[in-house]
Protein backbone atom coordinates (compact mmCIF):
# COMPACT_ATOMS: atom_id res chain seq x y z
CA UNK A 1 0.00 0.00 0.00
CA UNK A 2 2.57 2.22 0.67
CA UNK A 3 4.75 1.71 -2.54
CA UNK A 4 2.25 0.44 -4.89
CA UNK A 5 -0.80 2.73 -6.38
CA UNK A 6 -3.78 1.61 -5.27
CA UNK A 7 -5.22 -0.09 -7.85
CA UNK A 8 -8.63 -2.23 -8.46
CA UNK A 9 -7.20 -5.27 -8.66
CA UNK A 10 -4.87 -4.76 -5.73
CA UNK A 11 -8.17 -3.94 -3.68
CA UNK A 12 -9.40 -7.36 -4.56
CA UNK A 13 -6.43 -8.53 -3.20
CA UNK A 14 -6.46 -7.24 -0.37
CA UNK A 15 -10.25 -8.18 0.09
CA UNK A 16 -9.61 -11.58 0.10
CA UNK A 17 -5.95 -11.49 2.65
CA UNK A 18 -8.24 -9.61 5.00
CA UNK A 19 -10.88 -13.20 4.55
CA UNK A 20 -8.05 -15.71 4.57
CA UNK A 21 -7.14 -13.52 7.95
CA UNK A 22 -10.61 -13.65 9.44
CA UNK A 23 -10.95 -17.42 8.46
CA UNK A 24 -7.50 -18.58 10.37
CA UNK A 25 -8.69 -16.22 13.61
CA UNK A 26 -11.79 -18.65 13.35
CA UNK A 27 -9.86 -21.89 12.53
CA UNK A 28 -7.35 -21.07 15.73
CA UNK A 29 -10.80 -20.26 17.87
CA UNK A 30 -12.56 -22.79 16.96
CA UNK A 31 -10.04 -26.16 16.55
CA UNK A 32 -12.43 -27.83 15.09
CA UNK A 33 -12.65 -25.72 11.90
CA UNK A 34 -14.83 -28.13 9.01
CA UNK A 35 -12.08 -28.46 6.18
CA UNK A 36 -14.85 -28.39 3.47
CA UNK A 37 -16.23 -25.27 4.97
CA UNK A 38 -12.86 -23.87 5.27
CA UNK A 39 -12.16 -24.59 1.83
CA UNK A 40 -15.52 -23.09 0.87
CA UNK A 41 -14.30 -19.77 2.46
CA UNK A 42 -10.87 -20.20 0.72
CA UNK A 43 -12.92 -20.10 -3.04
CA UNK A 44 -14.50 -16.94 -1.21
CA UNK A 45 -11.59 -15.60 -0.62
CA UNK A 46 -10.43 -16.10 -4.33
CA UNK A 47 -13.45 -14.80 -5.82
CA UNK A 48 -12.21 -11.19 -4.79
CA UNK A 49 -9.54 -10.67 -6.51
CA UNK A 50 -10.78 -12.26 -9.69
CA UNK A 51 -13.90 -10.19 -9.32
CA UNK A 52 -11.77 -7.08 -9.46
CA UNK A 53 -10.12 -7.87 -13.07
CA UNK A 54 -7.19 -11.18 -12.29
CA UNK A 55 -8.24 -13.97 -14.05
CA UNK A 56 -6.22 -16.56 -16.40
CA UNK A 57 -7.33 -14.83 -20.23
CA UNK A 58 -4.71 -16.91 -21.61
CA UNK A 59 -1.74 -20.18 -21.20
CA UNK A 60 0.72 -20.46 -23.43
CA UNK A 61 0.32 -24.26 -25.47
CA UNK A 62 2.72 -26.73 -23.77
CA UNK A 63 1.98 -29.09 -27.12
CA UNK A 64 2.85 -26.11 -29.61
CA UNK A 65 5.86 -23.74 -29.15
CA UNK A 66 4.62 -20.02 -29.59
CA UNK A 67 0.90 -21.08 -29.84
CA UNK A 68 -1.31 -19.27 -27.16
CA UNK A 69 -4.66 -20.56 -25.85
CA UNK A 70 -6.99 -17.90 -25.21
CA UNK A 71 -10.18 -18.54 -22.79
CA UNK A 72 -13.78 -16.48 -22.72
CA UNK A 73 -14.29 -14.98 -19.32
CA UNK A 74 -16.17 -17.24 -18.02
CA UNK A 75 -13.23 -19.76 -17.60
CA UNK A 76 -10.88 -17.34 -17.49
CA UNK A 77 -12.21 -16.56 -13.99
CA UNK A 78 -12.69 -20.13 -13.33
CA UNK A 79 -9.55 -20.90 -13.97
CA UNK A 80 -8.01 -18.45 -11.81
CA UNK A 81 -10.39 -18.94 -8.70
CA UNK A 82 -8.77 -22.99 -9.03
CA UNK A 83 -5.45 -22.19 -9.75
CA UNK A 84 -5.20 -19.86 -6.63
CA UNK A 85 -7.52 -22.53 -4.63
CA UNK A 86 -5.24 -24.97 -5.22
CA UNK A 87 -1.83 -23.00 -4.71
CA UNK A 88 -2.95 -22.37 -1.10
CA UNK A 89 -3.39 -25.72 -0.15
CA UNK A 90 -0.20 -26.39 -1.90
CA UNK A 91 1.99 -24.36 0.37
CA UNK A 92 -0.68 -25.11 3.28
CA UNK A 93 0.63 -28.94 3.52
CA UNK A 94 4.12 -27.98 3.11
CA UNK A 95 4.24 -26.29 6.84
CA UNK A 96 5.06 -29.63 8.47
CA UNK A 97 8.77 -28.58 9.79
CA UNK A 98 9.98 -25.17 11.28
CA UNK A 99 11.20 -23.00 7.88
CA UNK A 100 9.79 -25.00 5.02
CA UNK A 101 6.69 -22.77 4.16
CA UNK A 102 8.42 -19.29 4.45
CA UNK A 103 11.41 -20.14 2.77
CA UNK A 104 9.60 -21.63 -0.16
CA UNK A 105 7.77 -18.17 -0.21
CA UNK A 106 10.30 -16.69 -0.12
CA UNK A 107 12.14 -18.38 -3.02
CA UNK A 108 9.08 -18.56 -5.19
CA UNK A 109 8.53 -14.54 -4.75
CA UNK A 110 11.57 -13.39 -5.22
CA UNK A 111 11.33 -15.29 -8.93
CA UNK A 112 8.26 -14.13 -9.77
CA UNK A 113 9.64 -10.97 -8.59
CA UNK A 114 12.84 -11.02 -10.85
CA UNK A 115 10.33 -12.25 -13.71
CA UNK A 116 8.95 -9.06 -13.23
CA UNK A 117 11.72 -7.04 -13.82
CA UNK A 118 12.53 -8.85 -16.78
CA UNK A 119 9.38 -7.93 -18.47
CA UNK A 120 9.82 -4.30 -17.21
CA UNK A 121 13.31 -4.42 -18.88
CA UNK A 122 11.38 -5.97 -22.06
CA UNK A 123 9.34 -2.19 -22.27
CA UNK A 124 6.11 -3.78 -19.66
CA UNK A 125 5.62 -0.68 -17.64
CA UNK A 126 3.19 -2.57 -15.64
CA UNK A 127 5.00 -4.97 -14.52
CA UNK A 128 7.44 -2.36 -12.08
CA UNK A 129 4.29 -2.59 -9.55
CA UNK A 130 4.01 -6.20 -9.51
CA UNK A 131 7.83 -6.77 -8.91
CA UNK A 132 7.48 -4.05 -5.84
CA UNK A 133 4.41 -6.72 -4.83
CA UNK A 134 6.71 -9.90 -5.31
CA UNK A 135 9.44 -8.84 -3.51
CA UNK A 136 7.56 -7.24 -0.46
CA UNK A 137 6.01 -10.95 0.07
CA UNK A 138 9.61 -12.57 -0.24
CA UNK A 139 10.54 -9.90 2.17
CA UNK A 140 7.16 -10.75 4.79
CA UNK A 141 8.54 -14.74 3.72
CA UNK A 142 11.82 -13.39 4.50
CA UNK A 143 10.95 -11.92 8.21
CA UNK A 144 8.58 -14.84 9.12
CA UNK A 145 11.20 -17.12 8.26
CA UNK A 146 13.46 -15.54 10.92
CA UNK A 147 11.12 -16.00 13.93
CA UNK A 148 10.31 -19.71 12.49
CA UNK A 149 13.36 -20.86 11.97
CA UNK A 150 13.90 -24.21 14.39
CA UNK A 151 13.65 -23.81 17.48
CA UNK A 152 10.38 -21.94 15.67
CA UNK A 153 9.41 -18.85 18.21
CA UNK A 154 6.34 -18.45 15.99
CA UNK A 155 4.25 -20.95 13.65
CA UNK A 156 1.95 -20.61 11.39
CA UNK A 157 -1.83 -21.21 11.41
CA UNK A 158 -3.76 -21.27 8.32
CA UNK A 159 -3.89 -17.63 7.35
CA UNK A 160 0.01 -17.50 8.03
CA UNK A 161 0.50 -20.07 4.74
CA UNK A 162 -2.46 -19.04 2.67
CA UNK A 163 -1.81 -15.59 2.62
CA UNK A 164 1.42 -16.12 1.54
CA UNK A 165 0.28 -19.01 -1.41
CA UNK A 166 -2.85 -16.37 -2.18
CA UNK A 167 0.07 -13.85 -2.70
CA UNK A 168 1.86 -16.02 -5.05
CA UNK A 169 -0.89 -17.40 -6.61
CA UNK A 170 -2.27 -13.51 -7.90
CA UNK A 171 0.99 -12.56 -8.72
CA UNK A 172 1.81 -15.64 -10.71
CA UNK A 173 -0.96 -14.80 -12.76
CA UNK A 174 -0.26 -10.59 -12.89
CA UNK A 175 3.29 -11.28 -13.97
CA UNK A 176 2.23 -12.62 -17.38
CA UNK A 177 -0.01 -15.64 -16.87
CA UNK A 178 3.18 -17.49 -15.51
CA UNK A 179 1.42 -20.78 -13.87
CA UNK A 180 4.04 -23.03 -15.35
CA UNK A 181 6.76 -20.76 -14.01
CA UNK A 182 5.30 -21.02 -10.19
CA UNK A 183 4.35 -24.43 -10.89
CA UNK A 184 7.90 -25.44 -11.63
CA UNK A 185 9.50 -23.21 -8.77
CA UNK A 186 7.29 -25.19 -6.34
CA UNK A 187 8.17 -28.69 -8.12
CA UNK A 188 8.81 -30.16 -5.03
CA UNK A 189 5.58 -28.86 -3.05
CA UNK A 190 3.51 -29.75 -6.13
CA UNK A 191 4.49 -33.46 -6.47
CA UNK A 192 3.85 -33.67 -2.56
CA UNK A 193 0.55 -32.71 -2.97
CA UNK A 194 -0.78 -34.31 -5.90
CA UNK A 195 0.66 -37.94 -4.75
CA UNK A 196 -0.70 -37.26 -1.30
CA UNK A 197 -3.99 -36.19 -2.60
CA UNK A 198 -4.04 -39.20 -4.10
CA UNK A 199 -2.36 -41.42 -2.14
CA UNK A 200 -5.31 -40.89 0.26
CA UNK A 201 -8.05 -41.44 -2.25
CA UNK A 202 -6.49 -44.82 -2.45
CA UNK A 203 -6.62 -45.73 1.07
CA UNK A 204 -9.95 -44.70 1.54
CA UNK A 205 -9.79 -41.49 3.48
CA UNK A 206 -10.63 -38.02 2.23
CA UNK A 207 -7.94 -35.83 0.74
CA UNK A 208 -8.57 -32.89 3.34
CA UNK A 209 -7.99 -34.43 6.56
CA UNK A 210 -4.76 -34.31 7.45
CA UNK A 211 -1.98 -37.06 8.27
CA UNK A 212 2.31 -37.97 8.52
CA UNK A 213 2.50 -39.63 5.09
CA UNK A 214 3.88 -35.97 3.49
CA UNK A 215 7.69 -36.06 2.06
CA UNK A 216 8.40 -33.89 5.17
CA UNK A 217 7.37 -36.47 7.33
CA UNK A 218 9.20 -39.91 5.49
CA UNK A 219 12.62 -36.93 5.96
CA UNK A 220 12.09 -36.66 9.67
CA UNK A 221 12.00 -40.43 10.05
CA UNK A 222 14.89 -40.46 8.62
CA UNK A 223 16.65 -38.47 10.75
CA UNK A 224 16.59 -35.31 8.46
CA UNK A 225 16.82 -32.62 10.93
CA UNK A 226 13.80 -29.52 10.46
CA UNK A 227 16.87 -27.13 9.48
CA UNK A 228 17.92 -29.50 6.86
CA UNK A 229 14.71 -30.43 5.59
CA UNK A 230 13.88 -26.43 4.95
CA UNK A 231 17.03 -26.02 3.24
CA UNK A 232 16.38 -28.89 0.91
CA UNK A 233 13.16 -27.07 0.00
CA UNK A 234 14.66 -24.01 -0.43
CA UNK A 235 17.59 -24.72 -2.88
CA UNK A 236 15.45 -27.45 -4.71
CA UNK A 237 13.07 -24.03 -4.94
CA UNK A 238 15.84 -22.04 -6.26
CA UNK A 239 17.57 -24.03 -8.68
CA UNK A 240 14.21 -24.85 -10.45
CA UNK A 241 13.22 -21.30 -10.07
CA UNK A 242 16.82 -20.40 -11.63
CA UNK A 243 16.25 -22.51 -14.92
CA UNK A 244 12.33 -21.41 -14.85
CA UNK A 245 13.29 -18.08 -15.49
CA UNK A 246 15.92 -19.09 -18.69
CA UNK A 247 13.78 -22.58 -20.24
CA UNK A 248 10.82 -21.61 -22.78
CA UNK A 249 7.55 -23.36 -22.00
CA UNK A 250 8.15 -27.15 -23.42
CA UNK A 251 11.47 -26.87 -21.54
CA UNK A 252 9.90 -25.82 -18.70
CA UNK A 253 6.75 -28.72 -18.84
CA UNK A 254 9.54 -31.25 -19.65
CA UNK A 255 11.08 -29.69 -16.08
CA UNK A 256 7.95 -30.51 -14.78
CA UNK A 257 7.32 -33.93 -15.66
CA UNK A 258 10.71 -35.21 -14.28
CA UNK A 259 10.49 -33.08 -11.41
CA UNK A 260 7.51 -35.31 -10.73
CA UNK A 261 9.11 -38.17 -12.47
CA UNK A 262 11.93 -38.12 -9.51
CA UNK A 263 9.66 -37.33 -6.99
CA UNK A 264 7.76 -40.88 -7.50
CA UNK A 265 11.18 -42.58 -7.59
CA UNK A 266 12.13 -40.97 -4.01
CA UNK A 267 8.94 -41.40 -2.34
CA UNK A 268 9.10 -45.26 -3.60
CA UNK A 269 13.10 -46.07 -3.03
CA UNK A 270 12.42 -44.26 1.03
CA UNK A 271 9.59 -46.84 1.34
CA UNK A 272 11.46 -49.36 0.34
CA UNK A 273 14.89 -48.65 1.63
CA UNK A 274 14.83 -45.30 3.73
CA UNK A 275 15.19 -48.14 6.56
CA UNK A 276 18.83 -48.40 5.77
CA UNK A 277 19.69 -44.52 6.29
CA UNK A 278 17.93 -43.76 9.44
CA UNK A 279 20.34 -43.36 12.03
CA UNK A 280 20.81 -45.95 14.60
CA UNK A 281 19.93 -45.52 17.91
CA UNK A 282 22.98 -45.13 20.41
CA UNK A 283 21.52 -48.24 22.85
CA UNK A 284 21.11 -50.66 19.94
CA UNK A 285 24.52 -52.05 20.41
Amino acid sequence: MLFVPMQKYLIGIILGLIVLLAIGVADDKLKSFNPYLRLGLLALAALLPVASGISISFITNPLQSGEILKFDKPIADFLAILWIVALTQIINWSKGVDGQMPGITMVAAGVLGALSIKFYLMGDMSQIDIAKLAFATSGASLGFLIFNWHPAKILPGFSGSTILAFMLATLAILSGAKVAISLLVLGIPTADFIYTFFRRIFEGHSPVWGDRGHLHHKLLNLGWSHQRISLFYMTVSAMLGAAALTFDTNSKIFALCLVAVGFVIFVLWINSFGGVLRHPGPDNG
